[in-house]
């Protein structure tokens, strides 16, 4: 078996036991004779294998009991536009932290449907979205419905080394890029989302963790698709759900509950993310420019200051099993996803491929 190292910012890496396991019962799970991908969302075996997942994922983060736990579908983007149809219900405004491409997105499709408002911005900053803004509680409108922040920056490789004290104003957060990598306390927020594809599962399945009091207020327009109270009573399938991703989230909580939780999870994180980081502060061929207070532990972003070299360095690294380290198209550079499937060993592998590389790459050659 020759498998890399895959750095990509999603689809990512999932665990290796993981996929052994989704193996062997590629063809037959239990005593079912079909597989998950066969199998009818509607037979025993598969509301076995849904409870199990909530079950899993409620003990992994320590759920509290007035959240419901969501499976839906259309990636964490299609959120975008069920928060707002969903939470918009009394004073019909919100506010939105922008810290990054993703959240700006969230905040111009929430303006379609109604009064929306950037509390705090960093893109302003040097470089742009290189940091993470301050807020307080005077920073949000009282009569905001919620607010709305996308907790880790996954382009821009910034991560909120707060959380925002929103009174009770309920927090939205998007976790995409950060979900089941460290412990956080739910009841912070009034609901959580994430798209699946990078640190739980392959893509097809959203997470939504959503306290029951914000349940019921969708605008009467909403699809149904997106009427998170419509969902809950229904136990995500009000439709054919993405059974497959539902089955191997599951299989990823087991193996983090496996391991030790999330606070193992997050030991495993931060001695990957200390690593590279180590590096990057102790040299001056790549520059990581990202405020290091806000330093995300899933996404590492770094240049050399020259994009050929940047060009040569993704070629390179890929020939040597390191794949998918080209940053986003938007800022181009290099951009190493560590998220927990990454093992210590695909890290050290890449520092040692970058100090290489700027040994046998003096600048001034491009």
């Amino acid at each position: 078996m020759n498998r890399v190292y895959n750095f990509s910012a999603g689809p990512s890496m999932l665990p290796l036991e993981v996929l052994e396991k989704a193996q062997k019962e590629m063809l037959c799970y239990g005593e079912s004779g079909m597989s998950v991908m066969e199998m009818s969302h509607r037979t025993p075996e598969f509301e076995e294998i849904l409870h199990g997942a909530e079950d899993a994922l409620r003990k992994l983060m320590n759920v509290p009991a007035n959240y419901k736990i969501l499976f839906m579908q259309g990636g964490a983007s299609t959120q975008f536009a069920a928060v707002p149809l969903n939470f918009l219900s009394e004073h019909k405004c919100a506010d939105y932290i922008v810290s990054g491409q993703f959240s700006k997105k969230a905040a111009t499709e929430a303006k379609k449907y109604g009064d929306i408002a950037i509390a705090a911005s960093s893109a302003g900053s040097t470089p742009t979205f290189s940091t993470i803004p301050e807020t307080t509680r005077s920073s949000f409108r009282p009569d905001a419905d919620y607010v709305h922040i996308c907790f880790n920056n996954t382009i821009y490789g910034t991560k909120f080394h707060y959380i925002p004290d929103t009174g009770n104003i309920p927090l939205i957060a998007d976790m995409s890029s950060c979900i089941v990598s460290e412990p956080v306390d739910v009841s912070k927020f009034g609901m959580i989302y994430a798209g699946a594809q990078k640190n739980v599962a392959p893509a097809g399945v959203t997470i939504v963790i959503v306290r029951n009091d914000l349940l019921g207020g969708a605008r009467p327009d909403t699809p149904a698709m997106l009427d998170y109270k419509l969902m809950a009573e229904n136990d995500s399938m009000y439709n054919t759900p993405p059974c497959w991703c539902i089955y191997m989230a599951k299989l990823v909580f087991e193996w983090i509950l496996s391991i030790g939780g999330l606070d193992e999870m997050k030991r495993r994180n931060e001695r990957k993310a200390s690593l590279l980081y180590d590096y990057l502060d102790s040299q001056s061929y790549y520059t990581a420019s990202v405020d290091k207070k806000c330093r995300s532990m899933m996404n590492v972003v770094f240049i050399t200051g020259d994009a050929e070299l940047d060009k040569k360095f993704c070629k390179e690294a890929a020939e040597q099993g390191l794949k998918n380290l080209k940053g986003h198209r938007s800022v181009g550079g290099m951009r190493a996803s560590i998220y927990n499937a990454m093992p210590y060993e695909g890290v050290e592998k890449l520092v040692d491929f970058m100090k290489k590389f700027a040994v046998n790459n003096p600048k001034g050659q491009f």
